[in-house]
C-alpha cells in the first residue's frame, strides 16, 4: 500500500496551511462546531505569518476591509485570552512631519466616529514617541488598532488548536490535490466534505490557472529588527507618511494626492522601493523596522543594502538617533493582486481556495474566514 492509498483522517474540514489564514479558517471552523484537520508542508509557520510586525491595521481600513478588520480585533483579543499570547491593545501612532500628512489624517478623523481617530498635537506625539525629534508636527492616535508578537502568536494559537477536541494537526504533510469527497496529501488520504486551501503566495503551485486569472505575484519586502535606542518603550504601532499611501482609508482621502507629490519630490528614494517607514516594539524591547515592497512572479533571495540603509536612516531620524543597531534582517514574502486585496474562489466542487492578496493578512484573516463560513453556510 502506498502512501497515497493510506487513510490519514476524516473530518468536516480540512484546511490546507497552518499559516495565520488557515489558521484563523480552522479556529471560524470550531467555532461552527465542525471537525478539522490541518495539515502543512512545514513543521512549524515560517512564512509571511511570522515575517511581518504583528501590527492588525484596523482603523486604516476602509468599506469590507474594515469590518473584517473589526471582527479579526475581537477575535485576536480573544484568542489571545484562550491560547495566552500576548496581544496590546494600544492603538496606532500616525506621525505627521508635514502639513500634508496631517491634512490626511485631519480628514480621516472627521469621516471616522467620535474617538476612532484622535489627531494629536506635535508634543503629544513625542511624548509616545519617547523623545523629541524636532521634526513632528501632529499626529493621530487610531484607536482601534492592536499588536501581537508574530513569532509568538501564531505558533501558540496552533498548539491551542491542537488541544481542542475534533482538531487533528499533521505537520510536513503536503496537500497533492483532491476534490470536495477526499484530499490526497504526502501522507495519506483525507476525507472532508469541504477542503479550504490557504497557501497564499504559493497559490500557483496548486492552481496555477487560478493565479493567472487573478494576476497573483509574489511581493518581497525587507525588514529588521533592531535595538531599541534608549531603551524606549512605545506600546502603538508607529506610521508615517509612506503609510498614509499604502492603506485605504488614507489613500482615498482627498488630500492623498497632494502627499504623494510631496513625498515624491522631498524623499524620491521612498517611493522608489514603494516603502512603509514604520515599526512596532516586541515584548523584548527590541523593534521591527521596515519595509520595502518589490513584486515578480518568482522572488529572487537578494536583498538591496541600500533599501535596508533608506529604511534604517528614516526610522533613526524618526526616533531622533543617529543610526540603529541591527540585530537579524529577513526578506518576507506575501501574495499581491492588482485586482483586489484578498480572493475566495472554488475551483473544483467542495475546493475553495482563499488567499489575501495584500498585506493585511494579520489584519482581516479572523473576519475573511467569518465570512467564508457564512458564505458556506
Amino acid at each position: 500500500m502506498t502512501s497515497h492509498d493510506r487513510m490519514l483522517a476524516e473530518s468536516d474540514v480540512l484546511i490546507v496551511g497552518a499559516g495565520i489564514v488557515g489558521l484563523a479558517h480552522a479556529a471560524e471552523a470550531l467555532r461552527h462546531g465542525l471537525t478539522v484537520t490541518v495539515i502543512d508542508r512545514d513543521s512549524r509557520a515560517v512564512g509571511a505569518s511570522v515575517r511581518n510586525f504583528g501590527h492588525c491595521c484596523v482603523t486604516a481600513q476602509s468599506g469590507e476591509l474594515l469590518d473584517f478588520a473589526l471582527v479579526a480585533r475581537e477575535r485576536w483579543l480573544h484568542y489571545s485570552e484562550l491560547a495566552g499570547f500576548f496581544s496590546v491593545s494600544a492603538g496606532a501612532l500616525a506621525v505627521a512631519r508635514s502639513a500634508e500628512e496631517l491634512a490626511v489624517l485631519d480628514e480621516l478623523a472627521g469621516q471616522r466616529e467620535s474617538g476612532q481617530v484622535q489627531l494629536l498635537a506635535a508634543s503629544e506625539v513625542e511624548e509616545r514617541l519617547s523623545g523629541d525629534t524636532g521634526s513632528v508636527v501632529g499626529g493621530a492616535l487610531l484607536r482601534d488598532d492592536l499588536r501581537v508578537d508574530p513569532r509568538e502568536a501564531v505558533g501558540a494559537l496552533a498548539a491551542w488548536l491542537q488541544q481542542q477536541p475534533g482538531v487533528r494537526f499533521f505537520w510536513r504533510t503536503s496537500y497533492l490535490g483532491g476534490d470536495g469527497d477526499s484530499a490526497i496529501t504526502s501522507r495519506g488520504t483525507v476525507r472532508a466534505t469541504r477542503t479550504i486551501v490557504c497557501v497564499g503566495h504559493d497559490l500557483d503551485y496548486l492552481f496555477p490557472e487560478l493565479a493567472e486569472q487573478h494576476e497573483v505575484r509574489r511581493c518581497g519586502l525587507q525588514m529588521a529588527r533592531v535595538e531599541a535606542p534608549r531603551g524606549i518603550r512605545i506600546a502603538p504601532a508607529v506610521l508615517t507618511g509612506t503609510s498614509m499611501l499604502r492603506y485605504p482609508a488614507f489613500t482615498e482621502t482627498g488630500a492623498s494626492p497632494a502627499l504623494r507629490a510631496k513625498i515624491g519630490a522631498d524623499d524620491p528614494g521612498l517611493i522608489d522601493i514603494d516603502a512603509n517607514v514604520m515599526f512596532t516594539q516586541r515584548p523584548d524591547g527590541s523593534l521591527l523596522v521596515g519595509d520595502s515592497h518589490r513584486y515578480d512572479l518568482t522572488m529572487d533571495s537578494f536583498q538591496r543594502e541600500a533599501t535596508s540603509e533608506l529604511l534604517l536612516d528614516r526610522i533613526a531620524q524618526l526616533l531622533g538617533v543617529d543610526s540603529l543597531r541591527v540585530v537579524e534582517r529577513w526578506q518576507g514574502v506575501y501574495a499581491s493582486s492588482p485586482q483586489h486585496p484578498y480572493l475566495v474562489e472554488e475551483p473544483l466542487s467542495g475546493v475553495s481556495v482563499v488567499s489575501v492578496t495584500s498585506g493585511v493578512g494579520m489584519t482581516i484573516s479572523f473576519g475573511l474566514a467569518k465570512a467564508v463560513f457564512d458564505g458556506l453556510g
